[in-house]
Order: structure tokens, then C-alpha cells, then sequence
């Protein structure tokens, strides 16, 4: 399996951004994918995930109405638009699969253990957000 996140940038507060995700090693349709943050200093948290078999979709309240998740299923591909982008919204972003039902927990906020470890995303993508 791999992810790799890219799109990641400078902006300004109240600018936009999209984030992309790319899928390799597995089954796109038969999962889900879910974006999480890590800001300096704070815990890691989730932002919203996606169904790639039927594009349901699930936000964390700090995003609702800012950030759209989408898929692009013959590119295996997931995206985050982020719009009005606020200094909050400054982290390292990341992507990773799982099931709906496991990522929809975490991004609730019942993350599971192993999302927490240091060596379970990948590189992610920065997002800074300047005011």
C-alpha cells in the first residue's frame, strides 16, 4: 500500500488549497480514505474521509462548509479542497485507507492507536496558512 500526499503550499488566510492523495497497492474501491492533520505542538487530527465505492463523505466540525473531500476513482486518487483557510488550518496533512466505518471513528475524534504512532502516515504535505 501507498499514499503519497502532495499540494500542500503557503496561503493566505481566506485563500484555498487542494490537497491530493495518491493510492497505489490495494483495492481503491473497496475502501475509504481519510485525511488527518498534525499542527506544531498539538495531536493529530482527523479532518474528514471519503468511501471511495459510493463517495459518502464525513468532515470534522472545524471543517464543515470549508473542506470538500472528492475522488477521482480512475486516477485512484482522493482530493482535500480547502477553502477560506484559516492559521488554524496550519499542518502537515496527511492521507491513509482504511475502512469507513474505522476512519469515520477517528475522525470524531476516536482515533485508533496505531494512528497516533509517529511511523504510521507518511510524509504528508505542509499547509501554512499566513495571516
Amino acid at each position: 500500500v501507498q499514499l503519497v500526499e502532495s499540494g500542500g503550499g503557503l496561503v493566505q488566510a481566506g485563500g484555498s488549497l487542494r490537497l491530493s492523495c495518491a493510492a497505489s497497492g490495494f483495492i481503491f474501491d473497496d475502501y475509504a480514505i481519510g485525511w488527518f492533520r498534525q499542527a506544531p505542538g498539538k495531536e493529530r487530527e482527523g479532518v474528514g474521509c471519503i468511501s471511495n465505492g459510493d463517495g459518502r463523505t464525513y468532515y470534522a466540525d472545524s471543517v464543515k462548509g470549508r473542506f470538500t473531500i472528492s475522488s477521482d476513482n480512475a486516477k485512484n486518487t482522493v482530493y482535500l479542497q480547502m477553502n477560506n483557510l484559516k492559521q488554524e488550518d496550519t499542518a502537515i496533512y496527511y492521507c491513509t485507507v482504511d475502512h469507513w466505518g474505522v476512519l469515520v471513528g477517528a475522525v470524531a475524534g476516536g482515533m485508533p492507536e496505531r494512528f497516533l504512532r509517529d511511523d504510521y502516515f507518511g510524509q504528508g504535505t505542509r499547509v501554512t496558512v499566513s495571516s
